[in-house]
């Protein structure tokens, strides 16, 4: 019974708001007036939410609002942030997902209007559902979480174009281990080789410069190794000199990036310091990142009254059908956000490689021909549930305390 949600009285106001680019789509309603005048059109300028504002005074509505709005990208945030500061704890969010199962609820899911789509959000409303703003502190650290994201993929774009940019310039230089030894670029040996193939537009460097353009430490040897391969190669293309421009533009774009990720980093820890995230740290495998990750997507943690739900949440469990004596599994849901239950897995991988509890479920599992990735995900369950209670008792993780608690849950 604790899956039904609790319905908004029937004299309560409630907003629904369907965001835009330039205009957001306003309808005020209650249950017992229903429609309270007409739909309304809203810049997203200040002077849209000054307006918003009149509207519920002259609405003559007794209480605090209920106000739903669609996350639909960035479009929803500057209107989100301001309701939630004038009306603190008023404001509940909808996935676009939501919003269209609602519509064909209500029997118009492929006839698409904002208006439309603000009458399924009052009626998402009126039964309660929703999930409210997440605390400053959470939205914060949920944006950091998401900009590292975007920079990541971005350095790893640009690290596959910056070893077919070597491997033209230097034929044979960027090789794969069957080669000799592979030129992994984000070591100071990699950026070494990168700059000196943009300073001498891919002739050989003896291994002095290559010493002195490394940002570390870099061996005699290793610099010797490197010189000796370069001399090797076949010549560089008529076009070297081109070439080499581009590279040293696009290394100098790859420090940057590397910079930016290590900015967000330290962002990170700050931020996941004054939440109740930190805790995730103790577990072995997880540090900042890891516990960022998954902490912006989860907390707070009173959103989920069991670990079921949150696993559920990311998506990694199974559908389930029962009906009488039947029932049946199926395949992972795949429901919530993909960054959600990447981060759920990514604590689970570090679980197994580092704590012994961990290690010996996984052996276990291996043993019962589990395949890699069938495994993880199972061991997903348990961390989620670790990670569940870590978050409300606040105690730090104890490896033997997990044991003794596995095995009296047997």
């Amino acid at each position: 019974m604790d899956l039904l949600r609790r319905e908004v009285p029937a004299s309560s106001l409630v907003v629904a708001v369907d965001p835009g680019k330039a205009f957001n789509r306003v309808w005020l309603t209650t249950g017992e007036r229903g429609l309270i005048g007409e739909p309304v059109t809203l810049p997203v300028l200040r002077e849209g939410v000054e307006e918003l504002a009149r509207l519920i005074d002259r609405a003559g509505v007794e209480g605090r609002p209920v106000i739903g709005i669609e996350a639909t990208g960035a479009l929803h945030r500057a209107w989100a942030a301001e309701i939630e500061r004038r009306w603190p704890g008023s404001l509940r969010l909808f996935a676009p997902s939501e919003t269209t199962a609602a519509r064909g609820q209500l029997g118009t899911r492929r006839f698409k209007t904002d208006d439309r789509d603000c009458a399924a959000l009052v009626w998402l409303l009126r039964q309660g559902a929703g999930r409210p703003a997440e605390p400053d502190g959470v939205a914060a650290m949920l944006g950091v979480v998401r900009h590292r994201a975007q920079l990541v993929d971005a350095r790893k774009t640009l690290q596959q174009r910056l070893h077919d940019q070597l491997n033209a310039l230097c034929p044979g230089l960027s090789a794969p281990p069957g080669h000799g030894r592979a030129l992994k670029l984000e070591t100071p040996t990699g950026q070494a080789v990168l700059a000196c193939a943009a300073a001498f537009a891919g002739r050989a460097p003896s291994a002095r410069s290559l010493r002195a353009r490394a940002p570390g430490r870099m061996t005699a040897a290793t610099a010797e190794f490197w010189s000796s391969r370069w001399k090797r190669l076949l010549d560089p293309p008529a076009d070297a000199r081109l070439r080499a421009e581009r590279l040293a533009r696009d290394l100098r774009r790859w420090q940057q990036l590397q910079a930016d990720i290590a900015l967000s980093e330290r962002q990170l820890e700050q931020l996941l310091a004054a939440t109740a995230g930190q805790v995730l740290t103790t577990l072995p495998g997880v540090a900042t990142v890891r516990a960022c990750e998954f902490s912006a997507y989860t907390l707070p943690i009173e959103r989920w009254p069991t670990p079921e739900h949150l696993y559920s949440a990311t998506g990694l469990a199974t559908a389930t059908y029962q009906s009488s004596t039947i029932t049946r599994r199926g395949r992972i849901s795949r429901q919530g956000l993909p960054e959600h239950r990447n981060a759920l897995m990514g604590i689970a991988w570090g679980l197994s490689l580092n704590a012994p509890a961990f290690r010996a479920r996984d052996a276990e599992y291996r043993a019962r021909g589990f395949r890699p990735i069938q495994a993880r995900v199972a061991l997903a369950r348990h961390a989620c549930r670790l990670c569940w209670r870590l978050l409300h008792t606040q105690q730090p993780y104890d490896d033997q305390r997990y044991a003794r608690t596995r095995r009296r849950g047997r």
